[in-house]
């Protein structure tokens, strides 16, 4: 028993370790800035850690973006989400480094990839050059700064990967980025939360908060200077954030650490991570308070299902264990990339009471010692397929962190009040929007769909703004499918409501002063899906911002001589298969 417990410790810690950089190899990818940054590396995002570091352009685009190191660009992406416009380049000693949200590519560059976009005839365009196509010297412009795809003001997002796993790495705790910061942690406040098992559910109380108060020497304590009452097992949760100097954004921590009576139980690093592991950051943190948190709510346990090895000190999973009349001390450590550090000390003691949480438990024994034909439990490990009512659901196996009761069923709530959608069935509750997934599982409502509305149907959740949002999905044969990675409410619809787009131009406007023509456009309920623009009859690129709601053509001179009339043609269909078609002219 001891020796699998020793090798379950090595799989989850074997992937912390991460290459180690030399900063002298690698120059800053951005010049004539300021050198401040707005995220940093492994930061909580909604369902990912930050994968790199965002460099602030000083509120411009168009800053000239360099070659960190010798080697030669080895992907080329365009598209309208994700990293925007974006640079690939592979070095000789076993990095890439990533250059995302420009505005520009280098003219070599920029002509191959127009020229792939016309022969594809697509927008979007996924690209790997041969080695010997582009090769770059250090400090040599391949591109200029800017804020395309999924982004909200100018930057430039910077990552070094290792070539072979594509694992990315922390460029700020390693040295390569450099920022200035004398400011530890702010530790806001610890939690609580006891647990349980039964009939291998996982069992967790509500948080229980603990105020804190800044001591003499700049570190915390408990605010009331007693002991915090604990049950024999369970965890805490930090409420963390950071700060670096010259800048207000708030930053992700580095490292937490935790030791109990001067005995290390947990340390959680980000110093690296694979992309098919960013989704564990849903539990590495208190997913049910990071869902709304400005800061991060880090658990200081490892949920069963979460097997990533962020971290490197471990035992009996976090869980912090106290007997009847005990006391012991307990120290938490919360650590920036820049190596600050702050640190919060107490002391803990047996006596923790919760009534709630004791009838919960008592409830759930009752029903699994009962065996209550009513009780439905999703194994983590199996795959779960139930239906209530005219609602399946289907988990794959993998998709918890914990086994859990299911629950679900009608809602008993009317669907949100949305005059450009139709409602098609009852809204109904699968489980709790708090509780995270992993993996997507398929959801099926069956219901009565006229003929006409069958393309345009698709299932819809309710935020928590009580909102409709899209989902997808299609129908077929009495039901509507879609996969999600989101419990919640959901209830099926019918968008037959086009794309709204309007030109950024007067109809047959003189534009031979002008670089492009744009559009705006916007959709009531599913977005954007296939977009096309032909002038003259001709299909020309398009690139499109979701965030701005704009699409813009930008001329070729060589194709439009001056005092020449064209006609225009867009396409905009969205996901629920409504179409707009715009129809004018321009002058070149």
């Amino acid at each position: 028993m001891k020796r699998l417990v020793t090798l379950a410790l090595v799989a989850l810690t074997v992937g912390v370790r991460a290459q180690q950089l030399n900063p002298a190899d690698y120059e800053y990818p951005v010049r004539k800035v300021a050198g401040l940054c707005s995220s940093n590396f492994g930061e909580m995002r909604p369902d990912h850690f930050h994968s790199g570091v965002d460099i602030k352009t000083d509120g411009v685009e168009g800053k000239s973006v360099v070659a960190v190191a010798d080697g030669y660009v080895s992907r080329i992406v365009v598209e309208p989400s994700g990293y925007g416009q974006a640079l690939y380049v592979t070095h000789p000693n076993g990095t890439t480094s990533v250059y995302g949200h420009l505005s520009h590519f280098r003219h070599d560059i920029d002509s191959l990839v127009r020229a792939e976009r016309y022969r594809r005839q697509r927008n979007s365009i996924d690209l790997f050059p041969d080695e010997g196509r582009f090769p770059v010297r250090q400090g040599e412009e391949i591109a200029l700064s800017g804020n395309t795809g999924n982004s909200f003001g100018p930057h430039l997002h910077f990552e070094i990967r290792e070539t072979p796993t594509q694992r990315t790495l922390n460029l700020i705790s390693q040295g390569v980025i450099r920022v200035a910061d004398t400011k530890a942690p702010i530790i806001n406040a610890i939690y609580y939360v006891a647990v349980d098992s039964v009939g291998g559910m996982a069992l967790h109380s509500t948080p229980r908060k603990t105020e804190l108060r800044r001591t003499e020497s700049g570190h915390y304590a408990t605010a009331d200077g007693k002991p915090v009452r604990i049950a024999p097992k369970g965890y805490f949760i930090l409420d963390v954030t950071d700060r670096k100097d010259n800048v207000w954004n708030r930053f992700g921590v580095y490292r937490v650490s935790e030791s109990v009576d001067g005995r290390p139980v947990f340390e959680y690093r980000m110093d690296g991570f694979t992309f098919d592991a960013s989704r564990y950051c849903n539990a590495v943190s208190y997913y049910p308070m990071q869902l709304t948190a400005r800061s991060e709510m880090i658990r200081l346990a490892c949920l069963e299902g979460n097997r990533t090895g962020f971290y490197t000190v471990l035992e009996q999973r976090g869980l912090v264990c106290i007997e009847e009349g005990q006391r012991r001390t307990v120290r938490i450590e919360a650590e920036d990339d820049c190596r600050n550090i702050s640190v919060v000390e107490f002391d803990v003691a047996s006596g923790f009471e919760d009534d709630e949480f004791e009838s919960e438990v008592a409830g759930m024994r009752e029903r699994v010692a009962g065996n209550d034909p009513t009780l439905l439990i999703i194994d983590r490990e199996k795959p779960f397929t139930t239906r209530c009512g005219d609602i399946e659901v289907s988990i794959p196996e993998g998709a918890l962190y914990e086994s859990v009761p299911f629950h679900g069923g009608m809602a008993g709530v009317a669907a949100p009040a949305d005059s450009t959608l139709m409602v098609i069935s009852p809204v109904y509750e699968v489980m709790d929007t708090d509780t995270p997934l992993q993996k997507s599982m398929n959801l099926s409502i069956r219901a009565f769909v006229p003929y006409d509305l069958r393309p345009h149907v698709a299932l819809a959740t309710v935020t928590a703004k009580g909102k409709p949002a899209y989902i997808g999905g299609k129908y077929d044969n009495g039901t509507v499918t879609a996969r999600t990675r989101r419990f919640g409410r959901y209830y099926a619809v019918a968008d037959t409501v086009p794309p709204s787009v309007r030109p950024l131009f007067v109809n047959g406007a003189d534009l031979h002063g002008e670089k492009s023509l744009s559009f705006a456009v916007d959709d009531n309920f599913s977005g954007t899906g296939e977009y096309a623009m032909f002038i003259d009859g001709e299909w020309v690129t398009v690139d499109y911002s979701p965030i701005k709601g704009r699409m813009t053509h930008t001329f070729d001179h060589m194709r439009y001589p001056r005092g020449t009339r064209h006609t225009v043609v867009l396409t905009v269909t969205d996901n629920c298969g409504n179409r707009t078609v715009w129809r004018g002219e321009f002058t070149r």
